[in-house]
């Protein structure tokens, strides 16, 4: 069923007189009498280098959301000034009905401070106007960040430009950007050409017999990497490149193979999700190599830290080969462990070498580390209570919840991820100060990123969707430090400031205020089920009318007739919220389920993913864990249902889970392409049997269908296939009961 963005009504429900809400909140606001009111070409006073980009920014701002002509003058309204004493990133916004003064010591306290301004205009009555107000604002954390994956999937330089304007609007200071991985190389190497000719491409896997998808990849030129470097400082952006060690190297063995352990690697695994055994050796011919690659990664990045990952470093290929086992006895090493740590140490001290500083995924911890480096804590939050406590520096980044490739709801406009959610108010309720650190230790505690890893994040669409509002969440904690957020009271803010990017090209999800419907038998009568993740009222109706703050609330489930019209939306006091609900009651709505909205027997690796081969239209969707394919349809209406439809697909294995893989199990089929079952319950008796033969002569969904025998209304009904292998997996694309 349809779920309306309702952004226009959302908008229209403001009263003309509001202000703004700011995000990321201020230290400390003070409201003054009336309001600084702007002529359509206001002229921004710069008196140096620093501030003449503040006041650009702040004119193009204006410009993309109010339509006004702001232009750098020498005698105008809204004056920059440099004061000393102020902190770092700090400002003072003064507004009155003559004029409005940003002051800030460094370079970002101005930036910062013409954000806010931006944040408080709008245009009412015809004019641009600002409330008078005075602030005094500073942030709690210097690192506020978001990391980009492009290696699995690569985002359009567009798409980035449009991504350091949305944080630079929101405050965020710090993008790492994931350049290299297993599945690609995104930027060129001199002398080192087959990295982008070669290990930049891959094409997608499919399942057997199936055919061949188009390549898909590409690189970013030395050009385009040096426009989004300079693109990114002058919005107070540092970028952070990341250039994955000694793990996570398939893309430079594939391009060149002496760099490995000398183990060949299959066709298409560049093509493969997950954790691969593929790691550099120590010859120093490699590290002469990552030693170019470095000095190329500094060239393009000016910045301090250059991230070299760290993580998932799988040593079986180093334990069975007898040149590593030399190597770690002629160092005197006590084990792979140990041989990372030097190694990670010896491309530690080459950077700071060239007055860099090493950063690492929190892995690097493990087997010693160079004393300066920094670390990401992903694996939880005690890899920086680690770090700080041994004196490194720490950015929180802990998964599940801070990993944007999670899901944020169960509604079907979320694309493809991972299925265990990490929504919106789960990240406001987060405290990045991890407890049991000493004041001297919790300075070591820089702040925080959100990651978004693009495994099955294609476009630069969906990448929007997955990072905002997500990123505000981010965005206020790193600003205004650790306190109680509840999604209810937090929501005007997050919308606000969600609709200013929108005006800037950012796009981002409405799945914390989306209505969930989903429909029910009820004898002669069809339920409808709402459900909001919010906390915030859903107001409906059943006449095909827009729903208001005057209609009912949704309190328990709507018993209605097939062809009623049902409109439902969440209220904010009388503002709809984005995520409008407008469906039409059916009775085989009531009796179908899609896999989203089946329970999954386990959640071992639970994902949600696309058809490859869309016959046409939108590509089909299968919710599954790859390490049980099994679903569930609790108390299902079988009262009358003389059949059973299952729409089926088929999906390639290419999830490297090492000796994992031979843990899962199936039964055994009694046909060559095997068969789907429904059982009673997961462990009753089979209810019908639907073979896959036509099904795996086609690489689309396929719809199979098979009697039911008699139950009784609300009985469990338990799916999954038989099978010889993992590869090809099945999956449920949605479940019919037929009467």
């Amino acid at each position: 069923m349809p779920i309306l963005p309702a952004l226009a009504l959302a908008a229209a429900a403001l009263p003309a007189a509001a202000q703004p809400a700011l995000l990321p909140t201020p230290t400390r606001v003070v409201a003054e009498r009336g309001e600084l009111v702007l002529g359509e070409r206001p002229v921004l006073v710069a008196p140096d280098a620093g501030s003449r980009n503040a006041a650009l920014r702040l004119g193009e701002l204006l410009a993309r959301t109010t339509g006004s002509d702001a232009r750098v003058g020498t005698s105008g309204p809204i004056r920059f000034r440099r004061v000393p004493g102020l902190a770092a990133e700090a400002y003072r916004l003064t507004v009155t009905p003559a004029g409005a003064t940003i002051s800030a010591s460094d370079d970002a306290g101005l930036l910062h401070g013409a954000v806010t301004l931006w944040q408080l205009a709008e245009r009412r009555g015809g004019k641009l106007r600002i409330a008078a107000t005075r602030i005094d604002d500073a942030p709690r954390y210097p690192w506020r960040g978001l990391m980009l994956d492009s290696a699995r999937h690569m985002q359009s330089v567009a798409f980035i430009h449009r991504l350091l304007d949305a944080m630079m609007a929101s405050k965020l200071n710090r993008l790492h950007w994931h350049l290299v991985d297993d599945q690609g190389w995104r930027i060129p190497i001199p002398g080192w050409p087959r990295l982008t000719d070669v290990s930049a491409w891959r094409h997608p896997a499919t399942a057997p017999g199936a055919p061949a998808l188009p390549a898909v990849g590409g690189t970013y030129s030395s050009a385009e990497i040096r426009e989004i470097v300079a693109y990114a400082a002058a919005r107070g952006i540092t970028i952070v490149p990341e250039i994955e060690m000694p793990g996570h190297a398939l893309s430079a063995i594939r391009a060149y193979p002496a760099l490995g352990m000398g183990v060949p690697i299959p066709p298409g695994m560049e093509s493969h999700w997950g954790v691969f055994p593929w790691l550099y050796n120590t010859d120093d011919a490699t590290f002469r190599f990552l030693q170019d690659v470095l000095r190329e990664t500094m060239r393009l990045f000016p910045g301090r830290d250059i991230h070299v990952g760290g993580d998932e470093a799988v040593k079986d290929q180093w334990r069975a080969s007898p040149a590593m086992q030399a190597r770690i006895r002629k160092l005197g090493l006590k084990d792979e462990d140990a041989l990372q740590g030097w190694f990670m140490s010896r491309i530690g001290r080459f950077l700071a070498a060239h007055g860099r500083r090493l950063v690492g995924w929190d892995e690097i911890l493990d087997g010693g580390v160079p004393a300066d480096a920094a670390i990401t804590s992903w694996r939880g939050t005690d890899g920086a209570v680690r770090a700080a406590r041994a004196g490194h520096d720490a950015i929180l980044s802990p998964a599940p919840l801070l990993y944007l490739d999670h899901l944020q709801g169960a509604g079907p406009s979320e694309p493809p991820g991972r299925v265990q959610q990490s929504t919106l108010a789960d990240l406001l309720a987060f405290d990045p100060q991890p407890a049991g650190l000493t004041p001297a230790q919790r300075r070591h505690i820089l702040g925080l990123q959100a990651n978004l890893w693009t495994e099955h994040v294609r476009t630069d669409e969906r990448a929007a969707w997955m990072m905002f509002p997500r990123a505000l969440a981010i965005a206020e904690i790193g600003w205004s430090g650790a306190r109680p957020r509840s999604l209810p009271a937090f929501t005007g803010p997050l919308l606000d400031q969600a609709e200013r990017l929108r005006s800037l090209g950012m796009a981002g999800a409405y799945s914390a205020w989306a209505v969930d419907a989903r429909w029910d038998r009820r004898g002669p009568a069809i339920a409808a089920m709402l459900a909001g993740q919010s906390g915030l009222p859903i107001r409906y109706t059943l006449d095909g009318s827009a729903p208001t703050a005057a209609s009912p609330a949704y309190r328990e489930p709507l018993l209605v007739p097939a062809g009623t019209r049902l409109r439902a939306a969440t209220f904010l006091g009388a503002r709809a919220l984005p995520g409008v609900v407008d469906a039409t009651a059916s009775m085989r709505a009531a009796m179908t389920r899609t896999s989203r909205e089946l329970t999954l027997c386990s959640n071992a690796v639970a994902l949600d993913l696309e058809d490859d081969f869309p016959a046409s239209g939108p590509r089909a969707r299968f919710v599954l864990d790859v390490f049980n394919p099994c679903w569930r349809w609790d108390k299902a209406p079988l009262a009358g249902v003389r059949s059973i439809a299952i729409s089926v697909g088929q999906l390639p294995f290419n999830f490297e889970v090492g000796a994992d893989r031979d843990k899962i199990r199936f039964r055994p089929p009694a046909t060559r392409d095997g068969e789907f079952e429904v059982r009673a319950g997961c462990d009753g008796a089979v209810l019908a049997t639907l073979p896959l033969q036509r099904a795996a002569a086609n690489p689309g969904v396929t719809r199979l269908v098979a009697a039911l025998p008699p139950r009784a209304e609300g009985s469990d009904l338990c799916i999954t296939y038989t099978a010889r292998g993992v590869d090809p997996l099945w999956a449920i694309e949605r479940v019919e009961l037929l009467s």
